[in-house]
């Protein structure tokens, strides 16, 4: 495995920098434990930093926000989880709009707290959004960002410093990696004091344990088209609890449901999205996952696989400071494309295969969709569990180390 006390470079670091110099403020959100405190404060060293997680540092703000802000203001400040103290944001918007030079604030917050009552509107056309997940392998290894060009040029040829299995079973949130931690004792606390916090604070929840229950089976059904009416009659509770569960769950960075591509070629598609959870060491967790010597033998292996996949696509655009332009295609007749990636007028397809060896019928759908895309397909790659890259049937099947 890496090296785990040396800090590892964020792609999102030069995206920061030139927002701050452009922007009055930048705000980056992302789930609890991706990194944004030590993003913020490696890229921006001179920042003063206000941790509102800090008791005392949350009780000035709420009794004098006008005087916190004064005070650190000169050096530039950085409000560290801004979402507990979200009066303060009032009082950013009156003083950039007193003076909004660029890089006056830098707010953290985990979860989409934008959408809570009231921020969009403190913040719009104020600030520049970025989004910061876990790590991506990619900064995990040390390397440099893949960009879309490169897709499917393989990069790496040599062996893998770690198994599949392991960086699936563990995940990719930093502190497991940085400190070398049991990753389920740290994700099971991480989904205590964390995921089920978070929701709290953002709903009422009522029974605990019925949230529990409904959380494990979305992890059930990872990589499936969402059935909000299924999944409300299996946790037992209403249709329109588990909508608003889901959009909880969306809000804390906890899961994303991936749209269908709207291009559709055919009149007989699929319109519901798709289930994906951000981290997949957090959903062999929910999963009850035991060790990564169980998953070559998981009835979902193919899914945990194919959610590996999606969260390393999503990175490689979020963590660029763009938003992905990531989608799937599936018809009625069973034909589907796990991924297809918008490159202005013409698409990427990709399917992801957890399998070591690739058969000529994993090919198929490829086939099948590059006949009904046409010019409009630019590339086709299949991703797959083995170390080998080659070209098969115009077809690039690349490792999952090329991501």
């Amino acid at each position: 495995m890496p090296d785990k006390t040396q800090y590892k470079k964020r792609f999102l670091e030069a995206k920061l920098r030139e927002a701050s110099q452009h922007f009055p403020s930048v705000t980056i959100i992302g789930p609890r434990q991706s990194g944004k405190t030590v993003l913020v404060r490696k890229t921006l060293p001179h920042y003063s930093s206000i941790n509102l997680e800090d008791p005392e540092m949350r009780s000035f703000a709420l009794a004098d926000p006008r005087g916190l802000i004064s005070h650190y203001l000169p050096k530039g400040v950085i409000f560290d989880e801004v979402q507990r103290v979200p009066e303060l944001l009032s009082y950013v918007q009156v003083i950039i709009d007193q003076d909004p030079r660029p890089g006056r604030f830098v707010l953290t917050g985990s979860g989409r707290f934008q959408l809570m009552r009231g921020v969009t509107q403190s913040l719009a056309g104020r600030t520049f959004f970025l989004t910061l997940l876990p790590f991506s392998l990619r900064e995990l290894l040390g390397l440099l960002p893949i960009s879309l060009e490169e897709l499917g040029d393989p990069q790496l040829e040599h062996s893998p410093p770690f198994p599949l299995e392991e960086i699936l079973f563990k995940g990719l949130f930093p502190p497991i990696h940085h400190r070398n931690l049991p990753a389920r004792d740290w994700l099971a606390s991480y989904y205590t004091a964390y995921v089920e916090k978070d929701i709290r604070d953002l709903s009422r929840l009522g029974d605990l344990g019925t949230f529990q229950r409904f959380l494990r089976l979305c992890a059930g059904r990872v990589g499936q088209l969402l059935n909000l009416s299924s999944l409300a009659s299996d946790a037992g509770i209403s249709h329109t609890t588990a909508r608003r569960w889901i959009s909880l769950l969306e809000a804390a960075f906890v899961i994303h449901l991936l749209k269908p591509h709207y291009q559709s070629f055919s009149k007989r598609v699929v319109k519901s999205p798709k289930i994906y959870f951000y981290d997949t060491g957090l959903l062999c967790y929910l999963l009850e996952v035991k060790s990564p010597q169980d998953l070559p033998f998981h009835p979902l292996r193919g899914n945990i696989f194919e959610n590996f996949v999606f969260t390393e696509l999503y990175k490689a655009f979020s963590h660029r400071g763009e938003e992905p332009p990531l989608y799937f295609w599936r018809d009625q007749t069973g034909h589907e494309i796990d991924f297809l990636i918008e490159k202005g007028h013409r698409l990427i397809a990709i399917e992801a295969k957890a399998g070591a060896t690739v058969t000529r019928d994993q090919l198929k759908n490829l086939i099948y969709y590059s006949h009904l895309a046409r010019e409009k397909l630019e590339k086709s790659i299949l991703i797959y569990a083995g170390e080998k890259a080659y070209v098969r049937e115009g077809i690039k099947i690349l490792p999952w180390l090329c991501l």
